[in-house]
C-alpha cells in the first residue's frame, strides 16, 4: 500500500498459468502489461530508498509466477517494484498496469510483510480472483504458512523519483511507510493542520469491511518526505 494508499482513488496471456477452476479477476491486464525487463526492474527497485540501503538489499523482480530473487543481499532489507495488486484488496487501482512503485521493506517488515505480498502476487498471477486469494490467505495463515502477526519496527521506503504511483495529480510522492497493529489514526495525528502523516489505512481493506477481522491487524502510516532516495527535492 503502499504508496499506493496515498491515491484515494484475463487475458489469454495468462490462461496458461491458471490452475484448474482458477477464476481471474476480470479486470486483470495481460501479465505482459505488468512485467519489466530484469536489469531496468533490479535498478528501477533501488531507487526506492538512498543507495547506502539498497546497495547491499536482496533485490526481487517479478516473473510470471511471482516475485524471484534476482540479487542476493546482506543488510536484511529487500527492495522490489510494487504493482497495484499489492495494495488493500479493495484499492480502486489495483490492476493499473502502469503502477511501479519501487519500495524497499527494513528486515521486520521483509519478515512479516514480505510474505503476504509474495503470496498474494502469485495468487493473483496464477489466475486467481480477489475472493479465492482472501480464502488463499486465511487458509494459509490457520496452517502456520504465513506469520500470525506483524514484527514490531516495520517499515519501508518508498522515495523513488521514477515511481508510478496512481494515475491522479504527478502520479509519485516520496514517502515513507510504517506497519503497525491496528490503532486509531488520532494516536498518530494523522491528517491534522501541520501534520506530517497524511495517511492511514488498514494493510487489507481501505472502507470498513469485515474481512480484517480474519486477518492480523496491520495497519499502514505514510509520511512524505522532502527528498528523493537520490537526495534531490521532491515537492508534494
Amino acid at each position: 500500500m503502499h504508496t499506493i494508499l496515498l491515491s484515494r482513488r484475463a487475458a489469454a496471456a495468462i490462461v496458461i498459468t491458471l490452475a484448474a477452476g482458477a477464476t481471474p479477476d476480470p479486470a486483470m491486464r495481460p501479465v505482459e502489461e505488468y512485467l519489466m525487463p530484469r536489469d531496468a526492474e533490479i535498478a528501477l527497485a533501488r531507487t526506492a530508498a538512498p543507495y547506502a540501503i539498497s546497495r547491499d538489499a536482496t533485490i526481487l523482480v517479478l516473473s510470471r509466477r511471482g516475485y524471484e530473487t534476482a540479487v542476493d543481499g546482506t543488510n536484511g532489507f529487500v527492495c522490489f517494484v510494487e504493482r497495484g495488486w499489492i495494495g488493500p484488496f479493495d484499492l480502486p487501482e489495483m490492476w493499473n498496469p502502469r503502477i511501479r512503485g519501487p519500495d524497499c521493506l527494513n528486515p521486520q517488515a521483509a519478515r512479516s510483510v514480505l510474505p503476504f505480498i509474495e503470496k498474494k502476487t502469485a495468487l493473483f498471477l496464477a489466475g486467481r480472483s480477489k475472493a479465492e486469494v482472501i480464502a488463499a490467505v486465511k487458509a494459509a495463515l490457520a496452517n502456520g504458512e504465513l506469520p500470525g502477526q506483524l514484527e514490531a519496527g516495520a517499515m519501508s521506503y518508498m522515495m523513488s523519483r521514477s515511481a508510478y504511483l496512481y494515475d491522479e495529480g504527478d502520479h509519485n510522492g516520496s514517502h515513507l511507510m510504517f506497519y503497525t497493529p491496528i490503532v486509531r489514526a488520532e494516536d498518530w495525528g494523522t491528517g491534522v493542520e501541520h501534520s506530517p502523516v497524511v495517511a492511514a489505512v488498514s494493510y487489507w481493506f481501505m472502507s470498513k469491511h469485515p474481512e480484517p477481522v480474519s486477518f492480523p491487524p496491520i495497519m499502514v502510516f505514510a509520511i512524505p518526505l522532502a527528498t528523493w532516495s537520490d537526495g534531490s527535492p521532491a515537492q508534494h
